[in-house]
């Protein structure tokens, strides 16, 4: 399906090839969310969020299911050695999976109480997961299993499953989401989706200075998002930001300007980069994932 490109700066025609389509790959999904890329076998692992199921889409079987039920699965990435690791917003945990196919909860709790309902996450070059935690799993009744909110607000987390040590690196923020490094990991970009269902919150994302690659200091907002509200992102080579709104994946410099709108017939909600030059961008929405080849890479799968 082709899809138009929207150019508020000249800059987006380098990224994006004259006349590239945004292609549908894949549907069936009650939600599409999380997608991660599989470099072995060049496939798509993506959650059917509010399916209360996983994902998987290539060439050749288009769509088959690997979790069912997933226990509300969300955000998925690779951790070093190639596991798939996932937030799950059932289990209110991070989990992976072992290279034996098995599942187990990584973290499931700071300073002994539950955690919300972990969202997104990213994997450092150092091992460590960084992850969202609002409350979705808890309030919404298609997200998770429900229960009583236990921490005091909605944090982002830095977690060394080498250690087991946990702690929160952001606690200014309404309801985090969607998180991504810059290419050197020395900031960290995290998007507030507080106005999905909190009248007047923010829909914005904010950046933050990585300190010692252990700390998130001195947040500021770096881009009010609209239509919607930021969800999932990601960063190509150059810093540019990837993220995804209510009517596209929207295209930022690392200062704040806004290059262009990448349309998508549906509501995006998340989007990596995968292809074996990791140029493709691969798209969640509405019940969907989407495909455009871009000419630039990304630095996160």
């Amino acid at each position: 399906m082709a899809s138009a490109i929207e150019i508020y700066d000249d800059r987006m025609c380098v990224l994006v090839p004259l006349g590239a389509l945004v292609q549908k790959l894949a549907n069936g999904a009650v939600h599409s969310e999380g997608p991660v890329y599989i470099h072995e076998d060049d496939s798509v692992i993506w959650s059917d969020a509010h399916g209360n199921r996983l994902l998987r889409w290539n060439f050749t079987d288009n769509v088959t299911v690997l979790r069912d039920p997933s226990d509300y699965q969300n955000g998925n990435y690779r951790d070093l050695e190639g596991r798939l690791v996932a937030c799950s917003s059932g289990l209110r945990a991070i989990i992976r999976r072992e290279h034996n196919g098995e599942w187990q909860v990584l973290v499931d709790r700071y300073q002994g109480k539950r955690l919300n309902s972990p969202n997104d996450l990213v994997v450092k070059s150092d091992g460590t997961i960084w992850f969202t935690d609002p409350p979705y799993g808890i309030t919404e009744p298609n997200q998770g299993y429900g229960g009583e909110q236990e921490q005091p607000g909605s944090y982002v987390y830095r977690f060394d499953p080498a250690t087991d040590e946990i702690y929160p690196v952001v606690t200014d923020m309404v309801r985090p989401n969607g998180l991504a490094f810059s290419p050197d990991e020395s900031l960290l970009y995290v998007s507030d989706t507080a106005a999905f269902n909190i009248p007047g919150g923010p829909h914005h994302i904010r950046v933050y200075e990585v300190v010692d690659g252990r700390w998130a200091k001195n947040g500021r907002v770096f881009a009010v998002i609209e239509p919607g509200q930021p969800d999932g992102l990601r960063v190509d080579e150059q810093g540019n930001i990837f993220t995804s709104s209510e009517d596209s994946v929207q295209v930022y410099t690392p200062d704040g300007t806004r290059l262009g709108k990448i349309f998508v017939p549906e509501t995006c909600a998340n989007l990596t980069f995968g292809g074996k030059e990791r140029d493709r961008l691969l798209i969640t929405a509405g019940k969907s994932l989407y495909g455009i080849d871009l000419n630039t890479r990304g630095v996160q799968l």
